[in-house]
């Protein structure tokens, strides 16, 4: 586990953000929430990594990766890296969306 990502998590601001998103309950509201507090450049990379990860899981190549969602092959090695070894926010995101939303198609990263 990365130490920096677990002291992150446990400062008040921080707790303030993961609170805010845990009672959002309407996509709608989640959308706007997240454009309010993130610019579209910054959804559109963070919505890029979370793709990488789910194909990543899949079994995909870095090649396959890095031109579905155009984050470069460095950024895709973290995110492998954070999958292994990091605190298994990754994972249990894919799991939930998996349980709930198999019905839904993959997200473009463009």
């Amino acid at each position: 586990m990365h130490s920096a990502e677990i002291v992150v998590c446990k400062t008040k601001f921080a707790q303030q953000l993961v609170e805010a998103l845990l009672v959002i309950d309407k996509a709608t509201d989640m959308q706007n929430f997240l454009r309010d507090v993130m610019t579209e450049k910054e959804i559109i990379e963070i919505s890029a990594r979370l793709e990488a990860a789910r194909m990543l899981k899949a079994g995909a190549k870095y090649i396959e990766i890095t031109e579905r969602t155009k984050l470069s092959s460095r950024t895709v090695a973290r995110i492998s890296d954070w999958l292994q070894n990091g605190c298994n926010g990754y994972q249990a995101v894919l799991k939930t969306i998996n349980a709930h939303h198999s019905h839904i198609s993959p997200a473009s990263a463009e």
